[in-house]
């Protein structure tokens, strides 16, 4: 989702980075429509609130709509209704075919809307609002502006309309009341009893520690996360249960087209036994959350359960109603940040705020966030949504200039409460503090097209390797190893903090990754990584600016330039180091987009063999290890050799009807059956009649194509009868695990 218009503080500027001429780049009107930011930070006070503030705005890429429009706009309006102590943000993400129009509309109809009932509210009941008069002047414009979205001729919201997340800061009373509809997120990052080092001053990079979790990961900076609203999405047993009860389907993509089996869990919800989570950890693993459908048809299909606009998924329970929170800043809140759902889909709340911790600046905290997400995204799915972000800094809470309305009490101005008229679950705890977790499961697989893609890519691959890649068969992790400075070791551990793949890793394993990353000088139309090609390294960009390439599926790269210009990566020290190509690090996967050099610079580039020794050790895929001793061509491996082999395992998803291998044609992989799939295998008799069997979770095929001295082509053809996921192993990895204990031998 996602319209990058706004109505900024100041004059906006488009960023455009430098462009390498010799290659077929994007015209600069088309750079500057892609991405929108402030011209640069914004310095202001609101009352006894000092803050920074910036935005950022960068269209998505989407293959088949080169030309969509950014549906994603914002708002910053300083002086809200008439207080130069009062400012209003909010980010509107539109969805749709007129999604651009929802949220611009949005955007340009609920601030004016809520200013004048603020007026109006003051004039008949006094010069300050209490909680319940300002969250009920909210609500009321919400409605309003709903309502007149319907009643608009500029647009059709039958099937589109907008999330609207938005923060009214009354810099008079401290206090910020935040308003949430949808699937868009309001955090804030607050400093922990422990962070005593941290300046009053602000945030920045010089401030970040390192802390464990709860969760068993690590928080990167001082700040810890706590959400300022939760998503409203069929994750949510509230909502769940609020909009069946208007008689809606809640359903996967997959569940409705037959590939999953369809749950009904009303009963479960009307007991109260259900819970926020399970359904989303039982079929979201791949970018396919349940949705809103009617009961007459396939549709509307909305991932979340409010919404601007929308008007058929209204009757359905997807209504425009705010749910709200008003509370009292406070000298340990240092960072708030509001943002469209594309920055949320794969990093966490904590991770977005150690992202922005890091920085002095809001605006670079803007860039690092929307650049780290939309990596994400492209190496996840086939395309990237529109990333919208406001980040605000609070340097300074002074309660002395407090200035409150003899009618109000201190208790109102202290309470902290998530409203609405529907009767929700707060996001508060008993005693008021707030939750630490995320509202709905954060992506960590990719996604099922984007399997299918790659698998393609694969059957295409000609030999055809990474700048940085030699014969690394037997690659000797013993000359590659080398010591780096404390500062080289802080610029890798800040790119590295938010990626999940470093989350769980020991403080010793870290060293080990700081010693095995190998620098590598690059010339300005140096490309560093070729879409199609099966590559083994993951990129930190120490210094330079790099451009992502992507030929969209089905067509051919004529101009031999890599295709569009996607996204541009800029590093530099002391400032961000954007990282890309860590899917390698998992499994020898085609690249799914080429990066180019811009300017010369500097990268750090860790092998997937190094990674694996770090980071599997002896652990490996015990289920897997199981299915490879069964396997004729690893009869004679040793437990240590199968352990090896089981950590080069890469997963690969399939839909039913799609034919994972074929009777004759060439193949270097065999495939392990994950339990729940079904296959059908068919081969031709000697005699020539047809033998067909069906294959189960566990099962195995393709391995003749290893076997030593056997064919090179499958002898059978092998369908995927189900929702299928198939663990793959290639004969180049047993080639490595093979050089490897040739080697140690050789060594002993």
């Amino acid at each position: 989702m996602g319209c990058s218009s706004s109505t900024p503080v100041k004059p906006k500027r488009k960023f455009t980075p430098s462009v390498n001429p010799k290659l077929n780049v994007m015209s600069k009107s088309e750079l500057d429509r892609r991405i929108e930011c402030s011209d640069e930070t914004t310095k202001a006070k609101f009352g006894g609130v000092s803050v920074r503030y910036a935005y950022l705005s960068q269209r998505g890429y989407y293959p088949d709509e080169i030309h969509k429009p950014n549906q994603d706009s914002y708002t910053i309006t300083p002086s809200f209704a008439s207080r130069s102590t009062d400012i209003f943000f909010g980010v509107f993400d539109g969805h749709g075919r007129d999604g651009d129009k929802c949220a611009k509309f949005a955007r340009d109809t609920l601030p004016p809307l809520l200013a004048e009932s603020i007026l109006h509210s003051r004039f008949g009941g006094g010069d300050e609002l209490s909680k319940e008069a300002m969250q009920d002047a909210i609500c009321k414009s919400h409605l309003e502006c709903n309502r007149r979205m319907h009643a608009s001729r500029t647009l059709d919201d039958s099937l589109s309309g907008t999330t609207a997340i938005s923060m009214y800061l009354h810099g008079c009373r401290n206090r910020i009341t935040v308003s949430n509809v949808g699937d868009s997120r309001a955090v804030v990052g607050r400093r922990g009893e422990k962070s005593d080092g941290l300046p009053s001053g602000g945030v920045g990079a010089s401030t970040t520690t390192t802390t464990a979790t709860s969760g068993g990961g690590a928080t990167t900076s001082a700040l810890k996360a706590f959400a300022l609203s939760r998503d409203q999405t069929p994750y949510r047993r509230d909502e769940r249960i609020r909009c069946r009860k208007k008689g809606a389907r809640i359903l996967s993509l997959d569940q409705i087209e037959g590939l999953e089996p369809v749950k009904e869990e009303e009963e479960e919800d009307e007991l109260g036994n259900g819970s926020d989570m399970i359904l989303g950890e039982e079929i979201d693993e791949g970018g396919d959350p349940p949705r809103v459908w009617s009961p007459n048809g396939d549709y509307p299909g909305t991932a979340f359960t409010r919404s601007i606009g929308d008007a058929i998924a209204e009757d359905l329970g997807v209504i425009a109603e705010p749910e709200m929170l008003t509370r009292e800043l406070t000298p340990d809140d240092k960072i708030i940040v509001l943002a469209s759902d594309g920055v949320f889909e794969f990093l966490t709340n904590q991770s977005v705020i150690d992202i922005c911790a890091k920085f002095n600046d809001p605006l670079e905290a803007c860039r690092a966030v929307v650049a780290e997400s939309y990596e994400l995204w492209l190496q996840y799915e086939l395309r990237t949504d529109d990333i919208t972000i406001i980040c605000i800094f609070i340097d300074e809470v002074d309660s002395s200039s407090l200035v409150l309305s003899q009618r109000n009490s201190s208790a109102d101005l202290k309470s902290s409460v998530l409203s609405s008229a529907e009767s929700v679950e707060s996001i508060y705890l008993e005693n008021d503090e707030l939750v630490v977790s995320d509202s709905r499961p954060v992506r960590k697989n990719i996604s099922l097209e984007k399997s299918r893609a790659l698998e393609k890519m694969k059957q295409k691959y000609i030999c055809c390797k990474d700048v940085s890649d030699e014969s690394d068969d037997y690659l000797d992790l013993d000359k590659l190893y080398n010591e780096k400075t404390d500062e080289e070791k802080a610029r890798i551990s800040e790119a590295i903090s938010t990626s999940q793949i470093f989350q769980n890793i020991s403080d010793a394993q870290r060293d080990l990754i700081y010693g095995y990353m190998e620098p590598m000088h690059v010339k300005k139309g140096q490309w560093i990584i070729r879409q199609g090609t099966v590559g083994d390294r993951f990129y930190i960009i120490d210094d330079g600016s790099f451009e992502v390439r992507i030929v969209p599926e089905g067509e051919e790269d004529v101009n031999n330039d890599g295709g569009d210009v996607v996204h541009i990566y800029t590093g530099a020290r002391g400032r961000s180091h954007p990282s890309f190509g860590e899917l390698a690090l998992l499994h020898s996967a085609p690249r799914a987009a080429s990066v180019i050099a811009q300017t010369d610079g500097q990268l750090w580039a860790l092998h997937r063999i190094a990674f694996k020794k770090v980071v599997d050790g002896k652990g490996g895929k015990k289920d897997a290890e199981k299915v490879l001793r069964k396997m004729l061509a690893f009869m004679s491996f040793s437990p240590e050799e199968l352990t090896d082999l089981s950590s080069y395992l890469c997963e690969a998803k399939y839909v039913s009807g799609d034919t994972i291998i074929k009777e004759g044609e060439p193949g270097d992989s065999a495939f392990i059956i994950l339990p729940g799939g079904t296959c059908e295998s068919v081969s031709a008799a000697g005699d020539g009649s047809t033998i067909k069997s069906s294959l189960g979770g566990d099962d195995f095929f393709g391995t003749e194509v290893l076997e030593k001295g056997g064919t090179k082509k499958y002898s059978c053809t092998v369908t995927a009868m189900s929702k299928v996921t198939c663990w793959i192993l290639q004969k180049g990895d047993i080639k490595r695990v093979l050089g490897s204990v040739r080697k140690s031998e050789a060594t002993a």
